[in-house]
């Protein structure tokens, strides 16, 4: 299998592991394992190498103080997954939770309205993988999302007819189950990330199942995608890459459609780079894809050794929208409109992450009182926990029910929930009511409460 060519002004798989060659000798001069004398660490600038290696070791969103106690803190974990087990300063969070991060995915969503549209199987999977890989350069952000609350949600309207549902199912493990449907496409997701602390950077695995059902065919495409890695997450510039591959597959014919994300060499060399192609169900290439994950995906018809084949050229799947100069939180326009609440339906649920006063305190830039509102909501989690167990009762979700099925990932097995449609029919009987809209009430004056609606049963 061929690698698709590139120009030189993309570079390529070839010209990064040149430019990497050519730099291994000064990188590794540049290194500074054992900085500060802590073993293991090891302190990079992805963006070009152009200050000194300790300059670079200084900078990050760290006072030397806060990074050396909480180094103490944290060596212990190494090895450890981190996922849920560790408290941490809300100075290192953005003013979001993970089940709304997850609605992000549906920015580019139009890509899956042209993939239900396109007649050609193999458009099909060109379109539906770009629209996978278009959220990476939202997951480029080095802020960590709140963990949700065991119950809360998140719900998202007014986006390309979309209506998107998230809900928080599990809390041990934590594991996130999501729904978004319109006219041309269903979206399911079951997430439970597990990560792996390694001292100055942090594994992320992502176990879960994403499926896209296209609603004029009922092609069914299933999605597994590469593994994350922060770096430099106390020391140095924190940055982020997925290498390896992302396969979305038609669970119909077998096509499928094969990205290997190019692992970030030495300064930056490859970072962002993507390379693969969609294949046939007997595994031989139809169409190559290239591009950078940060900003584009191109497409080309190839032959069967993976060239481009002869009058055809590439063309220009995706390409990221336009972004805010200086934001904070390096948001995009559409993670601005995740937050607000022109995005949110009539009658917001009193779970949603939005009313969170704890993401709402550090949207507004007051670190100590968001910090304050964290351990509050912390804390009542583990007290309603307590209360559950005391009266022999367990949590059930009220939008997403716990199959039977149990499936395999690369990271290990994975426990299915369902969307059950009751969301359908809630919001249904909203809209046919003629309820207010929340251009009506103050709905930033809703207490966030997750816990009332959640069911209930006896163990």
């Amino acid at each position: 299998m061929g690698t698709p060519e590139k120009n030189e002004s993309k570079g390529g798989f070839f010209a990064a592991m040149t430019s990497g060659i050519s730099k291994l000798s000064n990188a590794m001069h540049r290194s500074v394992n054992g900085f500060l004398g802590y073993e293991g660490v090891e302190v990079i600038n992805p963006e070009g190498g152009k200050e000194d290696a300790e300059e670079e070791a200084q900078k990050g969103r760290w006072k030397q103080e806060d990074r050396e106690s909480y180094w103490k803190m944290m060596h212990k974990y190494i090895g450890s997954d981190v996922t849920s087990m560790v408290t941490l300063p809300v100075i290192i969070f953005e003013p979001m939770t993970m089940i709304q991060k997850m609605a992000e995915l549906m920015e580019y969503s139009h890509l899956l309205n042209l993939a239900d549209e396109c007649e050609d199987p193999y458009m099909r999977l060109v379109y539906a993988s770009s629209w996978a890989i278009s959220v990476y350069y939202a997951y480029q952000r080095t802020w960590k999302p709140f963990n949700p609350i065991l119950g809360e949600t998140y719900e998202l309207t007014n986006h390309n007819g979309i209506t998107f549902l998230s809900e928080q199912v599990s809390h041990h493990p934590p594991m996130s189950a999501g729904h978004a449907e319109n006219e041309h496409f269903s979206y399911d997701v079951t997430s439970k990330l597990k990560t792996k602390f390694l001292g100055n950077s942090l594994d992320v695995y992502p176990v879960g199942r994403t499926r896209v059902t296209l609603k004029r065919d009922g092609v069914v495409l299933d999605l597994v995608p590469p593994p994350t890695k922060v770096n430099n997450l106390i020391f140095g510039r924190t940055w982020v890459d997925s290498p390896g591959e992302m396969i979305m597959t038609n669970l119909a014919t077998g096509d499928k459609v094969v990205l290997y994300f190019q692992p970030c060499g030495w300064f930056g060399a490859g970072r962002y780079e993507v390379d693969g192609y969609v294949y046939n169900s007997a595994e031989e290439p139809k169409i190559l894809m290239t591009g950078k994950w940060n900003e584009f995906m191109s497409y080309q018809p190839c032959d069967m050794e993976g060239e481009p084949l002869p009058n055809t050229e590439l063309k220009e799947a995706w390409h990221v929208a336009k972004t805010p100069e200086n934001d904070k939180f390096q948001y995009t326009h559409f993670a601005h409109k995740i937050n607000s609440f022109d995005t949110a339906p009539k009658k917001l649920l009193a779970s949603d992450s939005r009313l969170r006063p704890d993401r709402y305190a550090l949207e507004k830039g007051d670190l100590s009182k968001a910090g304050s509102e964290k351990s509050s909501l912390e804390e009542r989690q583990r007290a309603e926990k307590r209360t559950r167990e005391a009266k022999g009762q367990s949590f059930v979700p009220r939008w997403f029910d716990l199959t039977e099925e149990v499936t395999s990932t690369p990271w290990g097995d994975l426990e299915i929930y369902q969307y059950n449609g009751k969301y359908t029919k809630h919001r249904s009987e909203i809209d046919s009511s003629g309820s207010s809209s929340n251009d009506d009430v103050d709905v930033k004056s809703i207490e966030f409460n997750p816990w009332q609606y959640g069911n209930l049963s006896s163990d």
